[in-house]
């Protein structure tokens, strides 16, 4: 097996795994989500995955809806006495909806990686 295949599914597994990890607490974890999700577009890149692209645009939302989670959260996050009304809520939503993209084409790739060369049961 070529070294870089075999960074690759290290890549995809680690990534997946801190993902998974980071769920916990979607807060604090967030700072092992969003490293997780870039291992996954980056052993999915190595590997020459179909699904790169996907885990690319699911890294940018991760990244985008952990930046707007720790903005919302700095300025005190809203409802309650915050002044800001519950749909401020909806600045968070790139981060689930990147986070179950990057699980999906995190495991997606990982099928795809064992079998492209598993042995060949036609031989």
């Amino acid at each position: 097996m070529n070294a870089t295949i075999r960074a690759s599914r290290i890549l995809l597994i680690v990534g997946l795994l801190a993902m998974v990890i980071g769920a916990v607490d979607p807060l604090e974890g967030s700072l092992v989500i969003l490293p997780g999700t870039g291992l996954v577009a980056l052993g999915a890149f190595l590997g020459y995955s179909r699904h790169r692209a996907l885990l690319f645009e699911a890294f940018v939302l991760v990244a985008i809806g952990v930046g707007a989670l720790w903005g919302v959260s700095a300025i005190g996050g809203f409802g309650g006495n915050s002044g800001r009304s519950m749909w401020w809520a909806l600045v968070l939503l790139p981060y689930p909806v990147g986070w179950i993209m990057g699980l999906v084409g995190a495991v997606r790739s990982v099928r795809e990686g064992f079998g492209r060369f598993a042995p060949s049961a036609a031989r």
